[in-house]
């Protein structure tokens, strides 16, 4: 599933390319083809997304409500002019396939049987499949939506709700921070990988990590999904344990701590004891020679 920076970054390109103009839409697939009619002839005004939901309200008051889970993928394409990622979404291709030009194309192709959702602007297109939501929703329903959301770190959001309900669940803290209505957009690595730095125990309650702790752990996610949106991937090493690695160079080999390492040598403790466990039906991957705090 692609984690909260991949939404923002879907968010900036729908930003960038398609508000300001009204805009085709169609369902291909004919799933979505009373939101579609909708959102047809409308324009785009914003752009913007709060944990894994993107956002894209329009000219007449609605909002496109997108969440693509395990399969969903917008797909961009558009002539010379238009500038956009060629793919972002699961199933993950390699770094997203962000190639940030996009496949040159003066029209639209046929889509696919599968789109759920063609927006096409002058310049460029964008096709939705396998998304978990789609939908259009009022402002009231909006609201609703983000009401149960927790902070977005990469909104700015303030993060005393998250720090408020942690202290009170004796859940382990690796479950806390996959939870969306306790922090929106942390995703199976960056939860792996926070942990990781910040030395702590996924299994450790909630309510045993200090209040310290928890706000560094909040930063740290916020540092680091940043970095994310800043990348098109996520790096969450140090630039001391890749050596003449830069950030944009790191990924795959070099851009995490203990995300799918379980078995090789921790570049920290230098032991090989990172493994893989399950926890609340999702792999969890740490270092049990680093991970002992709180």
């Amino acid at each position: 599933m692609p984690e909260g920076h991949s939404i923002h970054r879907l968010a900036r390109q729908f930003q960038d390319v398609f508000v300001g103009a009204p805009v085709r839409a169609s369902s291909p697939q004919g799933r979505f083809a009373d939101g579609a009619a909708l959102l047809d002839g409308h324009m785009p005004t914003r752009a913007w997304a709060h944990g894994k939901h993107f956002f894209l309200d329009f000219d007449h008051g609605l909002t496109l409500n997108v969440h693509l889970g395990m399969y969903g993928a917008w797909t961009f394409g558009g002539d010379e002019t238009f500038s956009a990622a060629s793919s972002i979404g699961a199933p993950r291709r390699i770094g997203e396939t962000e190639d940030h030009t996009g496949p040159a194309s003066p029209e639209a192709p046929a889509p696919r049987p599968t789109v759920r959702l063609r927006l096409e602007a002058e310049h460029g297109w964008a096709d939705l499949i396998g998304a978990t939501t789609c939908r259009v929703l009022t402002p009231d329903e909006v609201g609703q939506v983000t009401a149960k959301l927790g902070p977005d770190p990469l909104n700015d959001d303030d993060p005393a709700p998250f720090l408020a309900r942690a202290v009170r669940t004796r859940r382990p803290i690796g479950v806390v921070l996959m939870d969306q209505s306790m922090v929106g957009g942390i995703g199976n690595i960056y939860r792996a990988e926070a942990l990781f730095r910040a030395g702590l125990d996924p299994w450790a309650p909630a309510n045993s990590v200090p209040q310290d702790r928890l706000q560094q752990l909040w930063e740290d996610n916020a540092a680091l999904m940043r970095a994310g949106v800043r990348l098109g991937r996520i790096v969450t090493t140090e630039p001391r344990h890749r050596v003449g690695v830069a950030a944009e160079d790191a990924w795959p080999e070099h851009a995490n701590y203990v995300y799918q390492r379980q078995g090789r040598t921790c570049l920290v403790c230098g032991q090989e004891v990172i493994v893989m466990e399950e926890m609340a039906a999702r792999k969890l991957y740490r270092c049990t020679g680093c991970q002992t705090m709180p």
